[in-house]
Protein backbone atom coordinates (compact mmCIF):
# COMPACT_ATOMS: atom_id res chain seq x y z
CA UNK A 1 0.00 0.00 0.00
CA UNK A 2 1.48 3.34 -0.97
CA UNK A 3 1.71 6.18 1.50
CA UNK A 4 -1.70 7.89 1.92
CA UNK A 5 -1.68 11.21 0.12
CA UNK A 6 -1.72 14.22 2.39
CA UNK A 7 -0.57 17.28 0.46
CA UNK A 8 -1.13 19.61 3.41
CA UNK A 9 1.21 17.76 5.80
CA UNK A 10 4.37 19.76 5.06
CA UNK A 11 2.49 23.08 5.09
CA UNK A 12 0.75 22.20 8.33
CA UNK A 13 4.02 21.36 10.07
CA UNK A 14 5.56 24.66 9.02
CA UNK A 15 2.53 26.72 10.03
CA UNK A 16 2.04 24.98 13.36
CA UNK A 17 5.76 25.27 14.15
CA UNK A 18 5.75 29.00 13.49
CA UNK A 19 2.58 29.50 15.51
CA UNK A 20 3.91 27.54 18.47
CA UNK A 21 7.20 29.43 18.44
CA UNK A 22 5.45 32.79 18.45
CA UNK A 23 2.99 31.83 21.15
CA UNK A 24 5.57 30.36 23.49
CA UNK A 25 7.94 33.27 23.12
CA UNK A 26 5.27 35.68 24.28
CA UNK A 27 3.46 33.76 27.00
CA UNK A 28 2.12 30.29 27.60
CA UNK A 29 -1.39 31.72 28.03
CA UNK A 30 -1.34 34.68 25.66
CA UNK A 31 -2.98 32.89 22.75
CA UNK A 32 -5.74 31.44 24.87
CA UNK A 33 -6.52 34.81 26.43
CA UNK A 34 -6.59 36.69 23.13
CA UNK A 35 -8.66 33.96 21.51
CA UNK A 36 -11.11 33.94 24.41
CA UNK A 37 -11.44 37.70 24.18
CA UNK A 38 -12.71 37.31 20.62
CA UNK A 39 -15.37 34.81 21.62
CA UNK A 40 -17.32 34.46 24.84
CA UNK A 41 -18.38 30.94 23.92
CA UNK A 42 -17.75 28.40 26.63
CA UNK A 43 -16.10 25.22 25.37
CA UNK A 44 -17.62 22.13 26.96
CA UNK A 45 -15.12 19.29 27.24
CA UNK A 46 -15.31 15.61 28.17
CA UNK A 47 -12.45 13.31 29.13
CA UNK A 48 -12.30 9.73 27.87
CA UNK A 49 -9.70 7.74 29.81
CA UNK A 50 -9.16 8.65 33.46
CA UNK A 51 -5.65 7.36 34.10
CA UNK A 52 -2.69 9.51 35.01
CA UNK A 53 -2.15 10.98 31.55
CA UNK A 54 -5.86 11.54 31.01
CA UNK A 55 -6.17 13.40 34.29
CA UNK A 56 -3.02 15.32 33.37
CA UNK A 57 -4.46 16.29 29.98
CA UNK A 58 -7.61 17.59 31.67
CA UNK A 59 -5.48 19.66 34.08
CA UNK A 60 -3.47 21.05 31.17
CA UNK A 61 -6.60 21.92 29.19
CA UNK A 62 -8.51 23.53 32.04
CA UNK A 63 -5.46 25.25 33.45
CA UNK A 64 -4.28 26.84 30.21
CA UNK A 65 -7.60 27.52 28.44
CA UNK A 66 -9.88 29.59 30.71
CA UNK A 67 -12.91 29.26 28.43
CA UNK A 68 -13.16 25.48 28.99
CA UNK A 69 -15.48 23.57 31.29
CA UNK A 70 -15.30 19.84 31.98
CA UNK A 71 -18.79 18.32 31.85
CA UNK A 72 -18.16 14.60 31.36
CA UNK A 73 -15.66 11.86 32.21
CA UNK A 74 -15.54 8.27 30.99
CA UNK A 75 -13.44 5.22 31.77
CA UNK A 76 -13.82 1.47 31.52
CA UNK A 77 -13.58 1.36 35.33
CA UNK A 78 -16.04 3.22 37.56
CA UNK A 79 -13.54 3.75 40.37
CA UNK A 80 -11.14 5.53 38.02
CA UNK A 81 -13.85 7.73 36.52
CA UNK A 82 -15.13 8.75 39.97
CA UNK A 83 -11.64 9.28 41.34
CA UNK A 84 -10.67 11.60 38.50
CA UNK A 85 -13.96 13.48 38.79
CA UNK A 86 -13.40 14.08 42.50
CA UNK A 87 -9.80 15.20 42.03
CA UNK A 88 -10.63 17.63 39.24
CA UNK A 89 -13.58 19.09 41.17
CA UNK A 90 -11.25 19.85 44.07
CA UNK A 91 -8.72 21.53 41.79
CA UNK A 92 -10.98 23.54 39.50
CA UNK A 93 -14.20 24.07 41.45
CA UNK A 94 -17.24 25.08 39.40
CA UNK A 95 -15.32 24.73 36.13
CA UNK A 96 -15.83 21.00 36.61
CA UNK A 97 -19.54 20.21 36.34
CA UNK A 98 -19.80 16.45 36.83
CA UNK A 99 -23.04 15.19 38.32
CA UNK A 100 -23.29 11.45 38.75
CA UNK A 101 -25.13 11.00 35.44
CA UNK A 102 -22.15 12.41 33.52
CA UNK A 103 -19.59 10.08 35.09
CA UNK A 104 -19.59 7.14 32.71
CA UNK A 105 -18.07 3.66 33.08
CA UNK A 106 -17.76 0.56 30.91
CA UNK A 107 -16.50 -0.29 27.44
CA UNK A 108 -19.28 1.87 25.92
CA UNK A 109 -18.59 4.84 28.22
CA UNK A 110 -16.82 6.72 25.42
CA UNK A 111 -20.04 6.90 23.40
CA UNK A 112 -21.90 8.38 26.36
CA UNK A 113 -19.17 10.99 26.80
CA UNK A 114 -19.35 11.88 23.11
CA UNK A 115 -23.12 12.30 23.38
CA UNK A 116 -23.23 14.38 26.58
CA UNK A 117 -23.39 17.77 24.86
CA UNK A 118 -19.70 18.58 24.50
CA UNK A 119 -17.73 20.57 21.92
CA UNK A 120 -14.39 18.84 22.41
CA UNK A 121 -13.05 15.52 23.69
CA UNK A 122 -9.81 14.64 25.42
CA UNK A 123 -8.99 11.03 24.52
CA UNK A 124 -6.42 9.32 26.75
CA UNK A 125 -7.45 5.68 27.02
CA UNK A 126 -4.90 2.89 26.47
CA UNK A 127 -3.64 3.41 22.91
CA UNK A 128 -5.27 0.35 21.38
CA UNK A 129 -8.65 2.04 21.69
CA UNK A 130 -7.54 5.32 20.10
CA UNK A 131 -8.64 4.67 16.48
CA UNK A 132 -12.06 3.49 17.65
CA UNK A 133 -12.71 6.45 19.92
CA UNK A 134 -11.25 8.99 17.49
CA UNK A 135 -13.45 7.75 14.64
CA UNK A 136 -16.62 7.86 16.75
CA UNK A 137 -15.84 11.36 18.01
CA UNK A 138 -15.09 12.81 14.57
CA UNK A 139 -18.21 11.20 13.13
CA UNK A 140 -20.14 12.96 15.90
CA UNK A 141 -18.61 16.32 14.95
CA UNK A 142 -16.33 16.93 17.96
CA UNK A 143 -12.96 18.67 18.15
CA UNK A 144 -10.26 16.36 19.51
CA UNK A 145 -7.18 16.23 21.65
CA UNK A 146 -5.84 12.67 21.71
CA UNK A 147 -2.80 11.32 23.46
CA UNK A 148 -0.05 9.41 21.72
CA UNK A 149 0.47 6.78 20.44
CA UNK A 150 -2.59 6.92 18.21
CA UNK A 151 -2.62 3.24 17.20
CA UNK A 152 -0.92 -0.06 17.98
CA UNK A 153 -1.27 -1.86 14.64
CA UNK A 154 -1.64 -1.40 10.90
CA UNK A 155 -5.47 -1.61 10.80
CA UNK A 156 -5.54 1.11 13.45
CA UNK A 157 -3.23 3.27 11.33
CA UNK A 158 -5.42 2.87 8.27
CA UNK A 159 -8.45 3.83 10.34
CA UNK A 160 -6.68 6.92 11.69
CA UNK A 161 -5.79 8.17 8.23
CA UNK A 162 -9.38 7.81 7.03
CA UNK A 163 -10.65 9.60 10.12
CA UNK A 164 -8.11 12.40 9.59
CA UNK A 165 -9.62 13.00 6.16
CA UNK A 166 -13.10 13.08 7.66
CA UNK A 167 -11.96 15.61 10.27
CA UNK A 168 -10.70 17.85 7.47
CA UNK A 169 -13.98 17.51 5.59
CA UNK A 170 -15.91 18.49 8.72
CA UNK A 171 -13.47 21.34 9.55
CA UNK A 172 -12.77 19.82 12.94
CA UNK A 173 -9.55 20.60 14.81
CA UNK A 174 -7.32 17.76 16.03
CA UNK A 175 -4.45 17.95 18.50
CA UNK A 176 -2.10 15.06 19.38
CA UNK A 177 -0.02 14.70 22.54
CA UNK A 178 3.37 14.86 20.84
CA UNK A 179 4.11 17.99 22.81
CA UNK A 180 7.59 18.67 21.43
CA UNK A 181 5.82 20.24 18.43
CA UNK A 182 4.76 22.96 20.88
CA UNK A 183 8.04 23.27 22.77
CA UNK A 184 9.87 26.40 21.63
CA UNK A 185 13.46 25.02 21.74
CA UNK A 186 12.45 22.09 19.53
CA UNK A 187 10.36 24.26 17.21
CA UNK A 188 13.19 26.71 16.58
CA UNK A 189 15.89 24.05 16.29
CA UNK A 190 13.98 21.87 13.83
CA UNK A 191 13.26 24.93 11.68
CA UNK A 192 16.97 25.82 11.56
CA UNK A 193 17.93 22.25 10.73
CA UNK A 194 15.37 22.10 7.93
CA UNK A 195 16.82 25.38 6.62
CA UNK A 196 20.26 23.75 6.39
CA UNK A 197 22.01 24.79 9.62
CA UNK A 198 24.11 21.58 9.66
CA UNK A 199 24.01 20.88 5.93
CA UNK A 200 22.48 17.70 4.59
CA UNK A 201 21.31 15.31 7.30
CA UNK A 202 23.47 12.18 7.20
CA UNK A 203 21.87 10.21 10.03
CA UNK A 204 19.78 10.55 13.19
CA UNK A 205 20.03 8.92 16.62
CA UNK A 206 17.03 8.70 18.95
CA UNK A 207 16.75 7.19 22.44
CA UNK A 208 14.29 6.40 25.21
CA UNK A 209 16.41 4.33 27.58
CA UNK A 210 15.35 4.17 31.23
CA UNK A 211 14.45 1.93 34.11
CA UNK A 212 10.85 1.18 33.17
CA UNK A 213 7.39 2.04 34.49
CA UNK A 214 4.75 0.83 36.91
CA UNK A 215 3.51 -2.75 37.14
CA UNK A 216 0.13 -3.74 38.60
CA UNK A 217 -0.27 -7.16 40.16
CA UNK A 218 -3.16 -9.44 39.50
CA UNK A 219 -5.87 -9.24 42.16
CA UNK A 220 -7.85 -12.31 43.33
CA UNK A 221 -11.22 -10.98 42.11
CA UNK A 222 -10.07 -9.99 38.60
CA UNK A 223 -10.92 -11.91 35.47
CA UNK A 224 -8.47 -11.93 32.57
CA UNK A 225 -9.87 -8.95 30.67
CA UNK A 226 -9.96 -6.75 33.75
CA UNK A 227 -6.43 -7.73 34.73
CA UNK A 228 -5.02 -6.86 31.31
CA UNK A 229 -6.94 -3.59 31.21
CA UNK A 230 -5.58 -2.63 34.65
CA UNK A 231 -2.04 -3.67 33.70
CA UNK A 232 -2.39 -2.39 30.14
CA UNK A 233 1.20 -1.29 29.57
CA UNK A 234 2.41 -4.89 29.19
CA UNK A 235 0.09 -6.08 26.42
CA UNK A 236 0.59 -5.23 22.76
CA UNK A 237 -3.11 -4.88 21.95
CA UNK A 238 -3.44 -2.17 24.59
CA UNK A 239 -0.03 -0.48 24.63
CA UNK A 240 1.81 -1.35 21.44
CA UNK A 241 4.95 -2.19 23.47
CA UNK A 242 7.12 0.54 24.99
CA UNK A 243 8.67 1.33 21.62
CA UNK A 244 5.25 2.80 20.80
CA UNK A 245 4.07 4.09 24.16
CA UNK A 246 7.18 6.14 25.04
CA UNK A 247 9.77 5.98 22.28
CA UNK A 248 7.29 7.45 19.79
CA UNK A 249 8.31 10.91 21.04
CA UNK A 250 11.86 10.46 19.83
CA UNK A 251 11.05 8.81 16.50
CA UNK A 252 8.52 11.57 15.89
CA UNK A 253 11.38 14.09 16.02
CA UNK A 254 13.12 12.21 13.21
CA UNK A 255 9.94 12.21 11.13
CA UNK A 256 9.37 15.90 11.87
CA UNK A 257 12.88 16.82 10.78
CA UNK A 258 12.65 14.71 7.63
CA UNK A 259 9.04 15.78 6.85
CA UNK A 260 8.38 12.12 6.13
CA UNK A 261 8.18 8.63 7.62
CA UNK A 262 10.66 5.74 7.15
CA UNK A 263 10.15 3.35 4.26
CA UNK A 264 11.67 0.32 6.00
CA UNK A 265 13.08 -0.93 9.29
CA UNK A 266 15.21 -3.74 10.61
CA UNK A 267 16.19 -4.38 14.19
CA UNK A 268 16.51 -6.66 17.15
CA UNK A 269 15.13 -6.82 20.67
CA UNK A 270 13.95 -9.09 23.42
CA UNK A 271 13.35 -9.64 27.15
CA UNK A 272 16.23 -9.79 29.59
CA UNK A 273 14.59 -8.75 32.87
CA UNK A 274 10.83 -8.89 32.30
CA UNK A 275 10.27 -12.27 33.83
CA UNK A 276 7.19 -13.71 35.49
CA UNK A 277 7.66 -14.09 39.23
CA UNK A 278 6.84 -12.85 42.74
CA UNK A 279 7.42 -9.19 41.76
CA UNK A 280 4.52 -9.29 39.33
CA UNK A 281 3.93 -10.02 35.69
CA UNK A 282 5.15 -8.15 32.61
CA UNK A 283 2.80 -9.49 29.97
CA UNK A 284 4.47 -10.32 26.68
CA UNK A 285 6.22 -7.09 25.60
CA UNK A 286 9.97 -6.67 25.19
CA UNK A 287 12.26 -4.70 27.51
CA UNK A 288 14.64 -3.53 24.76
CA UNK A 289 14.49 -2.65 21.07
CA UNK A 290 17.17 -1.41 18.66
CA UNK A 291 16.01 -0.41 15.18
CA UNK A 292 17.62 0.97 12.03
CA UNK A 293 15.02 2.97 10.12
CA UNK A 294 15.60 4.08 6.52
CA UNK A 295 13.89 7.07 4.89
CA UNK A 296 13.13 7.34 1.17
CA UNK A 297 16.27 9.38 0.49
CA UNK A 298 18.48 6.83 2.25
CA UNK A 299 18.89 8.73 5.53
CA UNK A 300 19.14 6.41 8.53
CA UNK A 301 17.58 6.87 11.95
CA UNK A 302 19.18 4.67 14.62
CA UNK A 303 16.74 4.00 17.43
CA UNK A 304 17.12 2.53 20.93
CA UNK A 305 14.61 2.07 23.72
CA UNK A 306 15.23 0.06 26.87
CA UNK A 307 13.48 -0.62 30.18
CA UNK A 308 16.28 -2.08 32.30
CA UNK A 309 17.59 -0.56 35.52
CA UNK A 310 21.23 0.33 36.25
CA UNK A 311 22.06 0.91 32.58
CA UNK A 312 22.91 3.98 30.50
CA UNK A 313 19.82 6.20 30.39
CA UNK A 314 18.96 8.76 27.75
CA UNK A 315 15.78 10.35 26.41
CA UNK A 316 17.10 12.40 23.50
CA UNK A 317 17.36 12.99 19.77
CA UNK A 318 20.44 13.82 17.69
CA UNK A 319 20.97 14.95 14.09
CA UNK A 320 24.30 14.63 12.28
CA UNK A 321 24.84 16.61 9.09
CA UNK A 322 27.57 17.37 6.58
CA UNK A 323 28.34 20.66 8.38
CA UNK A 324 27.69 19.88 12.02
CA UNK A 325 25.59 18.34 14.77
CA UNK A 326 22.44 19.20 16.74
CA UNK A 327 20.66 17.74 19.75
CA UNK A 328 17.36 18.85 18.08
CA UNK A 329 16.30 20.51 21.35
CA UNK A 330 18.06 23.87 21.31
CA UNK A 331 21.70 23.35 20.39
CA UNK A 332 23.66 23.37 17.12
CA UNK A 333 27.42 22.72 16.77
CA UNK A 334 29.65 23.06 13.75
CA UNK A 335 31.70 20.26 12.24
CA UNK A 336 34.49 20.90 14.75
CA UNK A 337 32.14 20.43 17.68
CA UNK A 338 32.08 24.10 18.60
CA UNK A 339 28.78 25.65 19.64
CA UNK A 340 27.37 27.95 16.98
CA UNK A 341 23.83 28.42 18.31
CA UNK A 342 21.85 27.71 21.44
CA UNK A 343 18.19 28.51 22.10
CA UNK A 344 17.91 31.50 24.44
CA UNK A 345 14.24 32.39 24.16
CA UNK A 346 11.33 31.88 26.49
CA UNK A 347 9.44 28.61 26.54
CA UNK A 348 6.14 27.68 28.13
CA UNK A 349 5.12 24.26 29.42
CA UNK A 350 4.55 22.27 26.19
CA UNK A 351 1.85 20.15 27.84
CA UNK A 352 -0.10 23.39 28.35
CA UNK A 353 0.93 24.97 25.07
CA UNK A 354 -0.46 22.15 22.94
CA UNK A 355 -3.90 22.89 24.40
CA UNK A 356 -3.45 26.64 23.97
CA UNK A 357 -2.63 26.17 20.29
CA UNK A 358 -5.53 23.79 19.72
CA UNK A 359 -7.99 26.14 21.42
CA UNK A 360 -6.69 29.07 19.39
CA UNK A 361 -7.34 27.07 16.20
CA UNK A 362 -10.87 26.17 17.31
CA UNK A 363 -11.91 29.67 18.35
CA UNK A 364 -10.30 31.40 15.38
CA UNK A 365 -11.16 28.69 12.82
CA UNK A 366 -7.60 27.93 11.74
CA UNK A 367 -6.74 24.81 9.77
CA UNK A 368 -5.37 22.40 12.37
CA UNK A 369 -5.03 18.64 12.17
CA UNK A 370 -2.13 16.98 13.97
CA UNK A 371 -3.72 13.61 13.34
CA UNK A 372 -1.58 13.02 10.28
CA UNK A 373 1.82 13.17 11.91
CA UNK A 374 0.35 11.51 15.00
CA UNK A 375 -0.72 8.55 12.86
CA UNK A 376 2.54 8.35 10.89
CA UNK A 377 4.75 8.50 13.99
CA UNK A 378 2.58 5.86 15.66
CA UNK A 379 2.93 3.61 12.62
CA UNK A 380 6.68 4.24 12.65
CA UNK A 381 6.75 2.70 16.12
CA UNK A 382 4.61 -0.23 14.94
CA UNK A 383 6.99 -0.71 11.99
CA UNK A 384 9.93 -0.84 14.40
CA UNK A 385 8.17 -3.36 16.64
CA UNK A 386 7.35 -5.58 13.68
CA UNK A 387 11.04 -5.52 12.73
CA UNK A 388 12.33 -6.39 16.22
CA UNK A 389 9.69 -9.06 16.81
CA UNK A 390 10.38 -10.75 13.48
CA UNK A 391 14.11 -10.12 12.97
CA UNK A 392 13.34 -9.28 9.34
CA UNK A 393 13.54 -6.18 7.16
CA UNK A 394 10.00 -4.79 7.18
CA UNK A 395 8.82 -2.41 4.46
CA UNK A 396 6.42 0.42 5.33
CA UNK A 397 4.00 -0.29 2.48
CA UNK A 398 3.89 -4.01 3.25
CA UNK A 399 3.42 -3.35 6.96
CA UNK A 400 0.60 -0.87 6.41
CA UNK A 401 -1.15 -3.20 3.99
CA UNK A 402 -0.64 -6.54 5.73
CA UNK A 403 0.23 -5.93 9.38
CA UNK A 404 -1.86 -8.02 11.79
CA UNK A 405 -4.86 -6.82 13.76
CA UNK A 406 -3.86 -6.91 17.44
CA UNK A 407 -7.30 -6.12 18.87
CA UNK A 408 -9.79 -8.58 20.42
CA UNK A 409 -12.90 -9.67 18.57
CA UNK A 410 -15.18 -8.44 21.35
CA UNK A 411 -14.91 -5.66 23.94
CA UNK A 412 -16.47 -6.84 27.19
CA UNK A 413 -15.20 -7.84 30.61
CA UNK A 414 -16.34 -11.41 30.02
CA UNK A 415 -14.58 -11.57 26.63
CA UNK A 416 -11.19 -13.15 25.97
CA UNK A 417 -8.21 -10.87 25.22
CA UNK A 418 -5.96 -11.72 22.23
CA UNK A 419 -3.28 -13.30 24.46
CA UNK A 420 -3.91 -15.58 27.43
CA UNK A 421 -1.67 -16.82 30.28
CA UNK A 422 -0.62 -20.38 30.95
CA UNK A 423 -1.83 -22.26 34.02
CA UNK A 424 0.78 -20.46 36.14
CA UNK A 425 -0.32 -17.02 35.01
CA UNK A 426 2.68 -16.40 32.74
CA UNK A 427 2.56 -14.98 29.20
CA UNK A 428 6.03 -16.18 28.17
CA UNK A 429 4.56 -18.44 25.50
CA UNK A 430 3.13 -15.34 23.77
CA UNK A 431 6.41 -13.41 23.62
CA UNK A 432 7.36 -12.81 19.98
CA UNK A 433 10.38 -14.85 18.88
CA UNK A 434 12.55 -13.46 16.06
CA UNK A 435 12.82 -15.88 13.18
CA UNK A 436 9.43 -17.36 14.05
CA UNK A 437 7.14 -14.31 14.39
CA UNK A 438 5.61 -13.30 11.06
CA UNK A 439 5.28 -9.51 10.60
CA UNK A 440 2.52 -9.99 7.98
Amino acid sequence: MSKPKNPSRRDFLKKSSAAAAGATLVSGLSVARSAHAQSSDEMKVALIGCGGRGTGAAVNCLGSCPNTKLVGVADAFEDKAKGTADNLKKKFGDRVDLPQDRIFAGFDAYRKAIDCGVDMLLIATPPGFRPIHYKAAIEAGKHIFMEKPCCVDAPGFRSLMETNKLADEKNLKVGVGLQRHHQAPYVETIKRLQDGAIGDIQFLRVYWNGGGVWNRRRQPDQNEMEYQMRNWYYFVWLCGDHIAEQHIHNMDIGNWLKNDHPVEANGMGGRQVRKFGPDGDYGHIYDHHAVEFTYADGTKMFSQCRHIRNCWNSVSEHAHGTKGYSNCAGRIDDAKGEKVWRFRGKSSNPYDQEHVDLMDAILNDKKYNEGYFGAESSMTAVLGRMATYSGKVVKWDDAVKGGPNEMPEKFAFDAKPPVLPDDKGSYEASVAMPGIYKPY
